[in-house]
């Protein structure tokens, strides 16, 4: 194998890692901000139009902003084995120390 070449299995790479939290707010908040400019599109159409037009677009105001919020919350995906819950993959292969010796006294 060449210098450089080997590859750690449990290692995470970082094109896997998921993204902070600053970009993950600010990728929801775009997200929000573009449903809630389509809401108002939504309005000014249903204003400007007649007839089922006026309709479908009353509706769309209606419930875009349900829409837009349970797409602002939700959170960016997680890797498996990321979360406090999971130990993680491979976690079990590393030596550990026994338990130390109790003193009585």
């Amino acid at each position: 194998m060449a210098k450089g070449a080997r590859r750690d299995e449990g290692v995470v790479e970082i094109t896997s890692a998921a993204p902070s939290r600053d970009v993950d707010i600010r990728i929801r908040q775009r997200r929000y901000l573009f449903s809630m400019a389509l809401r108002t599109m939504c309005f000014v159409g249903a204003i400007v139009t007649q007839g089922w037009v006026r309709w479908t677009l009353v509706a769309g105001a209606i419930v875009l902003p349900y829409v837009a919020v349970v797409m602002a919350n939700a959170a960016s995906p997680q890797l498996p084995g990321a979360g406090p819950e999971s130990p993680g993959p491979g976690r079990d292969q590393y030596p550990q120390l026994p338990p130390g010796a109790q003193r009585h006294t």
